[in-house]
């Protein structure tokens, strides 16, 4: 079977690639930006480079080339996409508010729903679910921190529309989760970012994307083996953050 990784970067995206990759599963993965995926080419069997998931159409032509690629069998999909912007309210533009929303919620949607009538096309369902859809969120997605009105509607949304897709879709047999990444997930950009903070920190202060992850691969897995114990949303943090 296929997974497909919407919104891979060098942090988290990279280690879901290499996690499913390791277990067998033919592996595709987007980003946004032009040459963004060089440094994934060695694991990927499909690259979307430069494909934006905030174009209906790109979303479209990736699922219908990697359902191609995957002869028929797209089980996992994660929609990755972060879209994290800090501004107070009165310097959060019309401009930055909806970006930041075509990015985090818009693009979930598209994303979500090409996924699902892919995994429905699959029918008759097997003994196991028909598939896994996961939507990476953020503590934004529970709470609106101050300066954070932008990202934290979009991540509010994105969250509404997992548990709504989770209600419709799990009768039929597809797994939605979302994840609350409550916490900063280890990457090059977080390390160019806060480099004096990290550096005063013990190491366990800031999230493994391999241990992440390991937890995304647990979701697929709960769907791989039945349809009794399915969990739709789970969190995750360091010990040491403030919850």
């Amino acid at each position: 079977g296929g997974a497909l990784i919407i919104g891979a970067g060098p942090g988290l995206g990279k280690s879901l690639v290499k996690r499913f990759k390791l277990s067998g599963y033919i592996t595709g993965a987007s980003r946004r930006t032009v040459g963004g995926l060089d440094f994934l080419s060695s694991s990927l069997d499909r690259s979307y480079d430069g494909y934006d998931a905030r174009n209906e159409e790109h979303v479209k032509a990736m699922f219908s080339d990697f359902d191609e690629a995957c002869e028929g069998n797209i089980q996992v999909v994660v929609f990755n996409i972060g879209a994290n912007i800090k501004f107070p309210i009165l310097e959060t533009t019309k401009r930055k508010f909806e970006k930041c929303w075509e990015m985090a919620c818009l693009s979930g949607f598209l994303v979500g729903k090409e996924a699902a009538s892919y995994m429905l096309s699959k029918r008759p369902s097997p003994p196991s679910g028909l598939g896994t859809i996961i939507f990476t969120g953020a503590s934004a997605s529970l709470r609106g921190s101050s300066s954070f009105s932008a990202f934290s509607a979009a991540k509010g949304g994105l969250r509404q529309l997992s548990q709504s897709m989770s209600r419709e879709l799990g009768p039929e047999n597809i797994h939605v989760s979302h994840v609350v990444i409550d916490g900063a997930v280890d990457s090059p950009f977080i390390r160019d970012m806060f480099k004096e903070e990290i550096d005063k920190l013990p190491g366990h202060c800031i999230i493994n994307p391999d241990e992440v992850a390991e937890s995304y691969m647990h979701l697929h897995m709960q769907t791989v083996r039945g349809r009794s114990c399915w969990t739709h949303e789970m969190d995750m943090r360091p010990s040491l953050e403030k919850w």
